[in-house]
């Protein structure tokens, strides 16, 4: 609690007033006096509540922090681990931004049909993808273009 200046001044007439003018020097050193053996004893207390209590007590909390610590990385580890595989199944069936898609790989448009399944889920291998930007060989768009004729009832685009 703090006491403004408008406080300090109140107290000031009030004392000037019941003391008189002649007896509040006298009174003034007393109770600075009396402020400064208070101060003097609430530190003494501190420092005593803070040797024989708080002391103690963090020096028994550091075998317990000690002991926490492997617990902590660990946890902190496991946090990490259950957001990558939260994002993993976000992820699940979305296509992978790093993938370039190849002419071999987009569809002919109006070729496949809404009920058409994709080659994995058909039993058919899908083509593979070349590493570099080259065409993609003959004998890979082969089942491909099969697949196309199949889901079109035999019509070719």
């Amino acid at each position: 609690m703090k006491i403004g200046a408008l406080e300090l001044l109140v107290i000031f007439v009030v004392a000037l007033l019941v003391i008189g003018p002649d007896k509040l020097p006298q009174y003034a050193r007393k109770f600075g006096n009396a402020m400064r053996e208070f101060r003097k004893a609430s530190s003494d207390v501190t420092q005593e509540i803070r040797e024989s209590v708080i002391d103690p007590l963090e020096e028994a909390q550091k075998p317990l922090r000690e002991a926490l610590e492997p617990l902590e990385e660990m946890d902190k580890d496991l946090r990490q681990n259950i957001k990558g595989v939260e994002t993993d199944l976000k992820n699940i069936g979305k296509p992978k931004k790093e993938e370039k898609s190849t002419p071999a790989e987009k569809p002919e448009s109006g070729a496949e049909s809404p009920e058409s399944e994709p080659p994995e889920a058909s039993g058919e291998e899908a083509a593979p993808v070349p590493e570099d930007n080259t065409e993609p060989s003959p004998e890979a768009e082969a089942p491909r273009e099969e697949t196309i004729s199949e889901n079109n009832g035999g019509e070719q685009p």
